[in-house]
Order: structure tokens, then C-alpha cells, then sequence
């Protein structure tokens, strides 16, 4: 079947899937709130190796989430961090990820969020992070680039900050990735002005905002970064793997503020590449 691509989409069917996207979080933030900041978590762990938390809001946020675009857009495919890929038949396919920042999220720190993506053939061109608590909703793509929170309505744009002197980076965890990638990161953040850490998909939503400049990130999946992409992208940023390659199923990641900077910081990372 020939892939329906984004530039056909009219206007009734963009709104149609920006609804359905808006829904789908929804349906997660009456899930998750209840659970945040309580004693209700029943935390697991995917990995005996490692602590990779996973929780009874997790689960069924997704769930709830899959259960409205199957209602409302049965032939599309999903993938979510917590059940899978359905695979579907239209050529779009939506990425979710309920809770991203778990840790954050049973730490009871609100930079956490919910993601939501569609994408086809090309990649992702709709996102949403959605930080519940606080009640900020960040959406981009279909010509939309907008933050919705307890400020109002307001259009996200990039700084245009493009000296890495200038640059304020974050990253989820200091000890990102390998001692490799770590080696890496070091090479761009002794060069900026403030590097902070810990604030999970947030990051992305502040980017887009304009108000940090870098993220960088490594092991990443699809359902970490197709939100991000289409939320940074629509406000005018880049995001893009270590090789300055597009990258939308995740792995080693830069976001940038503006195309000049991001080939300022893949000049460090690309010998860590990988």
C-alpha cells in the first residue's frame, strides 16, 4: 500500500489526528496523577540486573492510551515502551510512552512526562509532551509548535544561541551512556556555559521553549525521542544522532537549538559516535 504522506494531509484529517493525539494524553493524565507522589506505585523492576522501575501508572496509562487510538484510529499501528507494536495497516504509527522519567516520576520530581508521536514512512511529524502535574502541554508538527500551560497559550521558538560558550546544555544523567559516551559528552560540556542535569523528555519541552540550548543523550528508544523530534523540530530546532543523521528509533542523541550549533557539537561527538 502506498504510504499516505504528511504534505497530502487536508485540514479535516490534521485535526482529526491532532484530537485523537490530545485525547490519547488525556486519557494518560487522569491515569497518572492519582499515583504521582503517592504510595500506590507497586514498582517493578524489567531488569534483574539493573534498576529499570516500571509502574502500576505506567501500564495503565498506556493502556488507556492505546485504547483511545484504537477507537478512534483502528487501522494505524502503535508502539509503547510497555506493551509493544500492533502493527497496523495505514502507513501511520503512533509511539507512546506513558511515563518517561520514571525514576523521576517515583522520586516525586515533576520533570517527567507523557509522550505521544505519530509518525510514517518519513518519521515522525506529530508530538506531544505533556507534563500533567504541573499541567503543561507542549504539542508540535501539522504546523503547530504551541506550549498550553498555566501561562496560557504561547508559541514555542528556539533561541537562537549558536557559540557553545553561549550554550546551556542538559542531559538526564551525568554518566551518560558508556564511559565512551561519557567521554564524548565531557567534550561538549567543558565547553558550554551551564550544564544541568535530570529533567527527562522536560528537557526537550524546554529547548523547544527556548529556554536551554543542548540536550544530549545516549540509549535512547523510539518512544524516548519521536515526541521530542516533532515538538523541537516544529519550534525550529534539530535533533539528530551523533553522526548528525536523523534519528528517529533513538539511540545516541543531540538537540539543538538551531542547525549551526548542532554541527558545532557533532564536530565533538562524532569520533564517539557509534
Amino acid at each position: 500500500m502506498k504510504l499516505l504522506k504528511r504534505h497530502t494531509l487536508d485540514e479535516s484529517t490534521k485535526s482529526k489526528l491532532i484530537r485523537v493525539s490530545n485525547l490519547a494524553v488525556d486519557a494518560a493524565r487522569e491515569i497518572i496523577v492519582p499515583f504521582f507522589r503517592s504510595n500506590k506505585f507497586e514498582l517493578e523492576s524489567k531488569d534483574s540486573k539493573k534498576f529499570d522501575p516500571v509502574t502500576k501508572a505506567d501500564k495503565e496509562a498506556e493502556i488507556a492510551m492505546r485504547n483511545v487510538i484504537r477507537k478512534f484510529r483502528p487501522k494505524d499501528g502503535i508502539i509503547g515502551e510497555e506493551f509493544g507494536f500492533l502493527e497496523g495497516e495505514t502507513g501511520f504509527n503512533w509511539c507512546l510512552d506513558p511515563i518517561d522519567g520514571t525514576r523521576s516520576f517515583i522520586s516525586g520530581t515533576p520533570t517527567w512526562g507523557v509522550l505521544v508521536a505519530l509518525a510514517d514512512d518519513d518519521g515522525p511529524f506529530l508530538g506531544i509532551i505533556d507534563q500533567p502535574y504541573i499541567g503543561e502541554r507542549f504539542i508540535g508538527g501539522l504546523g503547530i509548535a504551541k506550549v498550553d500551560g498555566p501561562l496560557g497559550i504561547k508559541n514555542l521558538m528556539t533561541r537562537k544561541v549558536r557559540r557553545l560558550e553561549d550554550a546551556i546544555l542538559f542531559s538526564t544523567f551525568p554518566e551518560i551512556g558508556t564511559k565512551k559516551e561519557f567521554t564524548g559528552f565531557r567534550e561538549v560540556a567543558d565547553r558550554v556555559r551551564l550544564v544541568r542535569y535530570g529533567a527527562d523528555c522536560y528537557a526537550y519541552a524546554l529547548l523547544a521553549l527556548g529556554q536551554i540550548d543542548l540536550v544530549i543523550e545516549a540509549g535512547l528508544k523510539s518512544y524516548d525521542i519521536q515526541a521530542p523530534i516533532s515538538v523541537v523540530e516544529a519550534a525550529g530546532g534539530f535533533v539528530a544522532n551523533w553522526f548528525g543523521e536523523p534519528s528517529p528509533q533513538g539511540g545516541q542523541i543531540v538537540a539543538a537549538g538551531n542547525y549551526e550549533l548542532l554541527q558545532a557539537v557533532i564536530e565533538l561527538l562524532e569520533p564517539y559516535a557509534e
